[in-house]
């Protein structure tokens, strides 16, 4: 492995001592690391404790108003990976929020790195709701998080938001690491998604959709982006932050959706249909609020939506085409003859019937297919995994087309 260049962020919290051990681990493992210390963080441990393991200065907020550079962006650019510990709720909240008041935020603003978190802090206050929602969101974003600890806490009582043992976090963060060196093998690849819902509108007010967030369309364009991809993202309405780096192209209707797909599709190496895309709109949208005065019934009709997968099944040359399936039954016969139907060279199939899984939720569990391949089950894991296992089948398909 190639020397990794990490940036450790440390925080304000009882547990930073252990930190010290985990900073020993990572240099010994040849890391090369910088260090930033809240102005907090060092009234538990003194700068120099850390600058003696890792042999050059640490960072702090004085650095950052007296450098002549633009500290926070040098140092986000210079890592490939960003570590949080111990992460305590004011770090989560800032992060999720995307505060910039001091040198540790500002720089994990800037940095397009992968960033690994690993909370500590008294129970109550990992299980309020507000760190819970901040977590979330964290993981939404594609932030690794690691699991607080069980056990004595510094109140003197037992629970949860103990940093785990320097040895176990180490191991995770071996783990996580190792696949840095692998984070640019998109570059030069031009990947196009489409995410979310699209919205046939009945009259100004009202309109026909579905459940359909975007998360797992976001999360495959974050790791897309991070992984070194040009990404082209074409969303339905949505709430969700925007995955940096990418071309955004909002859509409301299937039909502009379908423009813009059909627009990008020629310059698009992997394309990849996360949208669950309405399959029917009404025939006429009402000028004005349908009122529902002296109505007992209302009578729709509704005409067929474009065919987004199967056009551009048809339409493939150079690309990687994959389709998502989400259903309520038969899950396996129902995706396979979609995948032969729709030309896809990978179709992603979940049962959308779960409410553990699948639509509004920051897990899924798939089932993948390919032609002339057995189905692959992937167990439930977050979106951003499921992410990376698609862009992992999606290199190993076009490394053996080129064979």
């Amino acid at each position: 492995m190639k020397k990794n260049k990490i940036l450790v962020c440390l925080t304000g919290g009882i547990a930073l001592y252990k930190a010290a051990s985990v900073v020993r681990g990572l240099v010994k493992a040849g890391f090369d690391l910088e260090i930033i210390m809240t102005a907090t963080a060092q009234k538990f441990v003194a700068p120099l404790t850390f600058s003696s393991l890792i042999k050059r200065p640490v960072y702090t907020d004085e650095d950052w108003f007296t450098a002549a550079d633009v500290l926070h962006i040098k140092l986000a650019d210079w890592a490939d990976a960003v570590i949080v510990i111990p992460a305590t709720a004011d770090i989560l909240a800032k992060m999720a929020g995307g505060s910039a008041d001091n040198l540790v935020t500002a720089s994990l603003l800037a940095s397009r790195a992968p960033k690994y978190v690993i909370p500590a802090m008294n129970e109550k206050m990992l299980t309020a709701p507000a760190t819970q929602r901040n977590l979330q969101q964290l993981s939404a974003d594609g932030v690794k998080i690691l699991k607080p600890a069980k056990g004595l806490l510094a109140e003197g009582y037992s629970g949860y938001g103990r940093l785990p043992e320097p040895a176990e976090i180490l191991t995770w963060l071996t783990k996580q690491l190792a696949v840095i060196d692998k984070q640019q093998d998109l570059q030069g690849k031009c990947v196009l998604i489409s995410a979310g819902s699209t919205v046939e509108p009945l009259d100004p007010v009202r309109y026909l959709s579905n459940n359909s967030t975007g998360k797992m369309g976001f999360s495959i364009a974050q790791a897309a982006q991070q992984r070194g991809a040009e990404v082209i993202l074409v969303a339905g309405p949505n709430h969700l932050a925007l995955p940096t780096g990418v071309n955004y192209q909002p859509v409301k209707t299937a039909q502009q959706m379908e423009q813009k797909m059909l627009e990008f599709y020629p310059q698009a190496d992997f394309v990849i249909m996360a949208a669950a895309v309405a399959d029917f709109r009404p025939m006429r949208t009402a000028e004005q609020k349908i009122k529902k005065t002296g109505l007992d019934q209302l009578t729709l009709e509704l005409v067929r939506n474009p065919d987004i997968l199967l056009e551009l099944g048809n339409r493939k040359q150079q690309q990687l085409l994959v389709g998502f399936a989400a259903e309520t039954q038969q899950l396996l016969a129902n995706a396979t003859a979609k995948m032969q139907r729709k030309k896809v060279d990978l179709l992603v199939a979940n049962d959308v019937s779960r409410a553990d899984v699948g639509f509004g939720t920051s897990q899924n569990e798939v089932v993948f297919l390919r032609p002339q391949a057995d189905p692959q089950l992937v167990s439930k894991r977050s979106k951003s995994a499921i992410a990376d296992k698609i862009f992992d089948l999606l290199l190993d398909l076009d490394h053996q087309r080129r064979k």
